[in-house]
């Protein structure tokens, strides 16, 4: 287990892509989303709603963990988005991935759809 420090030796265990999709952000975190790269995560999400995009499509299919701080970042941005008159959706989540979501029954506050086509399909 990588027990590094906050700082460039984590920054490529998750990158995130960022994209405009009709009125939607679609935003694609590729790889661990925790403790140490949740802000990795945050900054484009926040900028996203800043620059008017309350949609926030999450393309979770090449997540490979999320742990509790990951999720609070996507609770706050939830929470953020629905404050503008959006909302946070998530696509394609990987086993791993959904399990947390289960045990902790965010899954019962976020919109959750099987694929990304899905999720962009859904207003």
């Amino acid at each position: 287990m990588d027990r590094g420090t906050v700082g460039s030796a984590n920054m490529g265990r998750l990158q995130v892509e960022v994209r405009s999709e009709g009125p939607s952000a679609v935003v694609t975190p590729v790889g661990e989303l925790d403790h140490h790269t949740a802000e990795l995560l945050r900054e484009p999400l926040e900028q996203c709603l800043a620059d008017g995009l309350a949609r926030l499509v999450i393309d979770c299919a090449r997540l490979d963990f999320c742990d509790s701080t990951g999720l609070n970042v996507l609770l706050g941005a939830r929470l953020k988005a629905e404050a503008a008159g959006g909302g946070v959706h998530l696509a394609g989540m990987q086993p791993v991935v959904a399990r947390v979501f289960e045990i902790t029954g965010a899954d019962a506050v976020f919109t959750v759809h099987d694929t990304l086509d899905q999720a962009l399909a859904t207003d």
